[in-house]
């Protein structure tokens, strides 16, 4: 399996579309991207070329990856701040449309159970939901694994063995010696942000997203597996189906919990003929009330 090493690269812009105000109405919708866990927003740049004629898109950056600085409050970084990253985008738009890989598709989803009026749709590929796993599977294979690799990670950082942090990290998701393939280039950024994965990894484990908030959710959802993916990722995927009843739950083989970087072209066509789909949905209901309105 070969990592896009591109989606690693630096410097690591924050966003697409944002850079200067729109002149005049603007009618595309808006869609957020939400990378995951050592990676950045560059990750999403070839989904970003494919919505860019028809869509506002907003490549987050997330605390400590790419441009936007590392966490160094007092207090632990909560989901809830990585979402304030994505939600001056989806207010001053008026909602949007949030896709979401890994670490970066759990903030997508804490984002549209806080805020589910402002979220169009939801688009995840493995939402790495560790604490919802613990909450309904405590004793399974599953948070096991998540809790141990979380915990060797963080005691490896801890200690002052970013790289070996690093490479235990990439192997878990990617499969193993897939750190060892990686260019020496793409090893030094991702060590840097191991300090950084660490903080997601506590962020995970302390969030609460009771399974009520989840029941809740009405909007046009897409949640995505791949068949290869980890024990933990495949006992979620299973959960979700329970939890989000009214989400599309695809199965896509052939690739890992990498499956955005890993197979770009394959996830990115599912991920845009959904948001295709929900979308003309939209304009094509306001278009009729905007009839029925002039009509009365």
């Amino acid at each position: 399996m070969k990592l896009d090493i591109h989606s690693f690269r630096t410097p690591f812009p924050c966003s697409y579309g944002m850079r200067r105000p729109a002149v005049g109405p603007e009618s595309r919708p808006a869609v957020v991207l939400l990378h995951s866990s050592a990676s950045s927003s560059r990750q999403w740049d070839a989904l970003v070329e494919r919505l860019r004629p028809n869509y506002r898109v907003h490549a987050i950056d997330l605390h400590g990856h790419g441009r936007q600085a590392p966490w160094r409050e007092d207090r632990p970084l909560t989901l809830d701040d990585e979402a304030e990253l994505a939600l001056d985008a989806v207010e001053r738009s008026g909602g949007a449309h949030l896709i979401g890989h890994s670490y970066g598709a759990a903030v997508a989803v804490h984002l549209a159970a806080e805020r589910p009026t402002l979220v169009r749709s939801l688009a995840v590929f493995e939402p790495v939901l560790f604490a919802l796993l613990a909450e309904r599977d405590p004793h399974g294979a599953g948070t096991r694994e998540a809790v141990a690799v979380g915990s060797a990670i963080g005691q490896l950082v801890a200690s002052g063995q970013s790289a070996a942090a690093a490479e235990r990290f990439v192997d878990y998701w990617s499969g193993s010696m897939a750190w060892r393939r990686l260019p020496g280039y793409v090893q030094h950024a991702i060590v840097l942000r191991m300090p950084a994965v660490v903080q997601n990894f506590q962020a995970l484990y302390d969030a609460t997203l009771p399974s009520e908030q989840l029941l809740r959710l009405h909007m046009p959802m897409l949640c995505l597996t791949g068949a290869w993916s980890t024990t933990a990722a495949l006992r979620l995927a299973k959960m979700l189906r329970v939890l989000l009843p009214g989400a599309r739950h695809e199965l896509l083989e052939g690739m890992g919990h990498m499956g955005p970087i890993t197979h770009p072209t394959l996830v990115n066509e599912r991920l845009v003929r959904f948001l295709d789909s929900v979308a003309g949905e939209s304009r094509h209901a306001s278009a009729e009330a905007a009839a029925e309105l002039v009509a009365q």
